[in-house]
């Protein structure tokens, strides 16, 4: 008897733990392995959880048979990239030593694609290489050397323009960029790409292990690259079809196994995430106007249609509240930002992070304080910002975020606009066009984070010109060895605002003094970007180190200057150049209130979206225990 007595115990108590778990039941798009049945089956802990993954908008092309020989053939031998100027000419060669009755046409003859634009966007570069190839009859395409993280994409547009209008091609990379050239093609429909890896760094090689390379390891694979079959085999491996509801079910299993499987495919960043079920994911609708199947966005660069669904299931699986949802949305579009997001595949791995204004900020309590970017608002809003890279936009660490050494997660943060008003200074929205009720996030990324700067004087003037060294200290890339002018963005607490704003009464007077005096040494300026050019060797080119000084002097606007105080020279002028242009930097006041510091995040560029918040929106936040949003309008807020 007792022993019936422990069976029926042991039966009411599994049948209550199934009916209080969520939505374990599966239907065949489950994917279910042994030991997952075997939860299932004993009543265990378990999750029906659904995709977070948009599904691509591209269709394949049907790619041109490959070349039965290069003979008689004409090759384009195109791009800008990694010692291109010694390799290419050197494959020019092999062709025409083994196949001399090819023609081969060089870069100054054919030109180059540059980047192959998303779906629907024309791009003048991509329209012309395509009609030149046409006009010279060209057979094949080559292209390279892909070596970095943005410069791959760069050299596969040739190829991929060329693969569109039925060419073959091969794209010359250096180990490491292989899936990222593969996947960039994919995205933009072409199954297979050829690829013919060079063995190591092009820049790092002489010129004699360059064109050794070339000979014995690049040429091989290149002419098979062009003469061999795509099989039927390569297409069917490339492509997978996207099917079913955007709501099913799509694995059931307990929380650690749920989190191996969204590891394995690739659905999460390694953290742990919370299980996107049906429940969790539909009560993140309630929090937005939109249907769940409506479009967001169309994000690059995996071109995914992402709906108002996938957005709260990633929100979800980043520990999103729901009411966070129409900020997750706006996100969502930002993300889709060209100068926003244009870096960040990039081997220098610029950091993604967002910024909050307006009301709603303030009501969902998303910090701008002491070490705001730790809050769990804060950081619930960055995890999904990670999450959302991957699943919407098909970004993947060592496929397309090619980031030498990693990167730190992605945060979040708001501006405390009751500081600005304070002040007297315009809050960012304001300065760019929005409302000051309007409630608005904005994507940007940073080469850095950290290192800030103490001020500890009290003349706004002094204050000023540390912002400035500082400024011209802080360009793109270690040394500044980059582009002249980047973007920044700007952290000022609240003591070190109010003093410059003694002097100056705007931000926009503030940007003035700043482009004016943020100046870099010529000398300075050339020897960085001449040994640390981030696009390959200078000096095993044509110029030596003053020739290349005289270039700089003419292209980047050089002109003797007072020398800055900060500079120590026996000169009272010096030749420099300016470091910082209009509308490239944008400042705002947030952080430890109590504390003296500056933060200058040298990155990317800005992509703002307004929040759109649902008709019910007071409705629906009263159930969750909040205030009405008019209690946080900066004219209601008192101090």
């Amino acid at each position: 008897m007792k022993q019936w007595i422990i069976l029926l115990l042991s039966i009411f108590f599994s049948i209550g733990n199934l009916f209080g778990q969520e939505r374990i039941v599966c239907d065949e798009t489950c994917e279910i392995g042994a030991d997952t049945k075997s939860a299932a089956m004993t009543g265990a802990a378990g999750y029906a959880v659904v995709s977070p993954v948009g599904r691509g908008t591209v269709d394949p092309i049907q790619q041109a048979p490959r070349l039965n020989t290069l003979n008689g053939k004409t090759i384009a031998v195109v791009g800008v990239s990694f010692m291109s100027r010694m390799t290419h000419p050197e494959i020019k060669r092999l062709i025409m030593k083994h196949y001399p009755d090819a023609r081969v046409l060089l870069l100054d003859e054919v030109g180059t694609a540059g980047p192959y634009p998303a779906p629907g966007i024309t791009r003048r570069a991509k329209d012309d290489f395509q009609q030149r190839l046409l006009e010279m009859k060209v057979d094949a395409v080559i292209s390279g050397n892909g070596g970095c993280g943005l410069c791959t994409p760069k050299e596969v547009g040739s190829c991929l323009a060329a693969e569109h209008i039925g060419i073959p091609s091969v794209i010359i990379c250096a180990p490491g960029f292989t899936n990222q050239a593969h996947y960039t093609s994919l995205n933009n429909g072409v199954p297979v790409m050829r690829v013919a890896e060079y063995p190591g760094a092009f820049a790092l090689d002489s010129e004699e292990v360059l064109l050794k390379n070339t000979r014995e390891i690049l040429w091989p694979q290149i002419v098979d690259a062009l003469t061999r079959p795509i099989t039927a085999e390569e297409t069917a491996s490339a492509l997978k079809a996207d099917h079913g509801d955007l709501r099913d079910d799509v694995f059931f299993g307990t929380l650690e196994e749920v989190n191996a499987y969204f590891t394995e495919m690739k659905w999460t960043d390694g953290l742990p995430i919370i299980p996107p079920t049906f429940e969790r994911v539909s009560e993140m609708m309630r929090f937005t106007d939109y249907g769940w199947d409506e479009t967001v966005a169309v994000l690059p660069i995996a071109h995914r249609n992402t709906t108002a669904w996938h957005v709260a299931v990633n929100g979800v699986m980043a520990g999103c509240k729901p009411e966070m949802m129409p900020v997750l949305i706006a996100l969502a579009k930002a993300l889709g930002g060209p100068d926003f997001r244009r870096t960040l595949a990039s081997t220098h791995a610029w950091i993604p992070f967002c910024w909050l204004n307006g009301p709603v900020a303030r009501q969902l309590v998303i910090d701008n304080g002491q070490g705001k970017i730790n809050e769990v608002a804060n950081m619930a809003i960055g995890r999904f910002m990670n999450l959302a890279l991957m699943n919407l936009c098909g970004y993947y660490i060592k496929q397309d975020r090619m980031g030498t050494f990693g990167y730190p997660m992605s945060w979040c943060m708001a501006e405390d606009e009751a500081a600005c008003r304070r002040i007297g200074w315009q809050p960012y929205h304001v300065r760019v066009g929005y409302q000051m009720d309007d409630n608005t996030i904005t994507a940007a990324s940073t080469l850095l984070w950290g290192n800030n700067m103490a001020p500890s004087t009290t003349d706004p003037k002094r204050i000023a010109q540390l912002m400035a060294w500082d400024i011209s200290e802080r360009c793109q890339f270690a040394l500044g060895s980059g582009r002249q002018f980047t973007f920044r963005t700007i952290l000022l607490t609240e003591p070190v605002a109010r003093i410059l704003a003694q002097r100056y009464t705007s931000i926009e007077d503030l940007e003035d003094y700043l482009i004016g005096a943020s100046r870099r040494p010529l000398s300075e300026r050339a020897f960085a970007n001449y040994y640390a050019n981030p696009g390959g060797a200078k000096d095993r080119g044509e110029h030596n180190i003053r020739q290349y000084t005289g270039h700089l002097r003419r292209t980047e606007g050089a002109t003797m200057t007072i020398k800055p105080e900060w500079y120590d020279s026996p000169d009272a002028t010096i030749e420099t150049i300016p470091t910082m242009q209009r509308g490239m930097t944008q400042f705002l006041i947030t952080g430890d209130a109590a504390r003296n510091k500056v933060q200058t995040m040298p990155g990317g560029g800005y992509s703002t979206v307004k929040i759109e918040l649902p008709h019910n929106w007071d409705e629906l936040m009263s159930e969750r225990g909040y205030q009405p949003l008019y209690e946080f309008k900066i004219s209601n807020i008192n101090e």
